[in-house]
């Protein structure tokens, strides 16, 4: 687990969760869920607090409801999502933090399918990268590491010289687990949870730079 300084310190790449850290699906999330959670009998306010940075059908899995298939409400969920994204918008200074990145040297890794990964990202405003990485590609969503390590591994990097950025205990944990520094993002979780790693609200006071031919790093704006 790194508890580093990450300002400053030098990385082949950024590795980016998607929602919570770099767009804010929050208002989303508490529609569509909340309806589900009640559906099933399930009280908003505490199931809504456990569905960040995780696969859905990995959420519901971990429910064990009688006669529910965890597959068959995902998709479910899916489209109801698909069609939702009223309040959708970047997380302060993404857009331009992003854009400060040279081409090649960041990825979004997140576990959201991929189709919906685009719609929230362009109802959000912010471009695509040239990779991303879904939650439908690995075989064990966040906080596997998995994720990462496949991130890593098309932008040709070691795990160990990116920052991944992050909002999720489940994604924190992913993060730690393929050897990456981690940047946590607070702005979106009302309710505060500890961690070592250095955290920033937003990206309003951060910038990129590159070090030397192919390292870059964040330093305030």
């Amino acid at each position: 687990m790194s508890t580093s300084n990450v300002p400053g310190k030098p990385y082949d790449a950024f590795l980016f969760d998607m929602d919570g850290t770099l767009l804010n699906s929050i208002p989303v999330v508490e529609r569509v869920w909340g309806d589900w959670a009640m559906r099933h009998g399930l009280e908003p306010e505490v199931f809504l607090k456990t569905v960040h940075g995780v696969r859905a059908r990995d959420t519901i899995r971990q429910l064990a409801l009688p006669g529910v298939d965890p597959d068959h409400e995902a998709r479910e969920l899916l489209i109801a999502e698909m069609e939702d994204v009223d309040g959708i918008v970047e997380i302060p200074g993404a857009i331009r933090f992003l854009a400060s990145v040279p081409a090649g040297k960041w990825a979004i890794v997140t576990s959201a399918p991929i189709a919906l990964a685009k719609r929230r990202m362009a109802a959000a405003g912010i471009p695509m990268p040239e990779v991303i990485v879904s939650g439908e590609e690995v075989s064990a969503g966040k906080p596997s590491p998995e994720c990462y390590l496949l991130g890593a591994k098309r932008l040709g990097v070691d795990p160990k010289r990116c920052l991944v950025f992050e909002d999720a205990v489940a994604g924190i944990l992913a993060g730690e687990g393929a050897g990456a520094d981690v940047t946590v993002i607070t702005t979106t979780h009302t309710t505060p949870f500890e961690t070592p790693h250095f955290s920033i609200a937003d990206y309003e006071a951060w910038s990129v730079r590159p070090i030397g031919e192919n390292a870059i790093t964040m330093v305030g704006a």
